[in-house]
């Protein structure tokens, strides 16, 4: 059993006699520091010795995934992400960190299909459900995104960004009169909701625009 624990500590941590535990320790503070800073090149540069040494680990490319995502490399993105994944197939972490570059790639499908991935493991992950709804509206899906706002509310009732993607169902699906109402719920939870007041105000220049009926 010990054996097998420090096998997938060396596969997961990337823990092996080539790099002492300080050296990797000291890398990935320095990393985490330059990242704060915004300093993204030297965060991944810093970690390199670690890539080189233990290239198919999988803390360091989940990392590695994250950094060239801000850096807005998101062909490396991907590429650090999937490799993640072969070392850890049941990871959601990194098949939600894989879908950011596809997301920021506007590959639609191909993120839908991930999250598809980690909703098996999953079925209510907040985070994946969350980006689900984002890429069903940007591919026009508003029926299957309504589907899905409502399943997370059956179990985060007054989750606003839930409340929010159904609302944009209602209007999209032309249900105008949902749409106002939920929007103005919205309102009551988050008085600030920028997303809510924009659809509010657009529903409003909609409703003054129709024509009036003849009396």
């Amino acid at each position: 059993m010990v054996k097998k624990l420090f096998v997938y500590l060396a596969v997961v941590v990337s823990v092996s006699f080539s790099l002492t535990y300080e050296e990797i320790k000291e890398a990935y503070q320095k990393s985490y520091i330059y990242e704060k800073i915004g300093d993204y090149n030297n965060a991944v540069k810093v970690l390199m010795p670690i890539y080189e040494n233990y290239p198919k680990g999988y803390t360091i490319n989940l990392r590695l995934g994250w950094l060239f995502y801000l850096l807005k490399k998101y062909k490396n993105s991907e590429y650090h992400y999937q490799k993640a994944i072969k070392a850890v197939p049941t990871s959601v972490e990194a098949k939600l960190g894989l879908t950011l570059p596809l997301i920021a790639q506007q590959k639609w499908q191909r993120a839908e299909n991930v999250i598809y991935q980690i909703l098996q493991t999953d079925y209510y992950n907040y985070y994946a459900n969350w980006r689900l709804c984002y890429i069903l509206e940007n591919e026009k899906k508003y029926t299957l995104m309504q589907m899905v706002a409502l399943k997370m509310l059956n179990i985060y009732p007054t989750s606003v960004p839930f409340l929010v993607y159904l609302a944009k169902s209602y209007y999209y699906l032309g249900k105008n009169d949902k749409a106002e109402k939920l929007f103005k719920d919205v309102l009551i939870l988050d008085p600030e909701n920028v997303t809510a007041k924009e659809f509010l105000k657009r529903l409003k220049e909609e409703k003054s625009n129709q024509p009036k009926s003849g009396g």
